[in-house]
């Protein structure tokens, strides 16, 4: 389920998975088929990690990778569930093909 809230958003940030629904910034989005299948391996990622701990695992991921890199949104860019994501984000049939947990191959 897609949904929008313009004022939701951080900055350049246009696009949220929260199980089971897509957040987006505004109503055109919807149309972006790169940004939703980029969404959409979010929710697989988060399905496979029964949800929860996808949660979890994402927050301790992008804490490592701030100390690392001392910039945010760098952390957010190498982060292995976003790696994946927008690795394959244009492949429109990625999610077909797709081996469970394949984001752990981005670490």
């Amino acid at each position: 389920m897609i949904l929008v809230f313009k004022h939701f958003f951080y900055k350049n940030y246009v696009g949220l998975s929260l199980w089971p629904f897509i957040f987006l910034k505004n109503n055109d989005l919807k149309e972006d088929i790169v940004l939703i299948n980029h969404e959409r391996i979010h929710l697989r990622q988060q399905q496979e990690l029964l949800i929860v701990f996808f949660y979890i695992f994402y927050f301790m991921e992008w804490v490592v990778r701030c100390m690392l890199y001392f910039d945010t949104y760098k952390a957010y860019q190498n982060m292995s569930f976003e790696k994946e994501a927008y690795h394959n984000e244009k492949n429109l049939s990625y999610l077909k093909e797709r081996k469970p947990f394949s984001f752990i191959k981005y670490f």
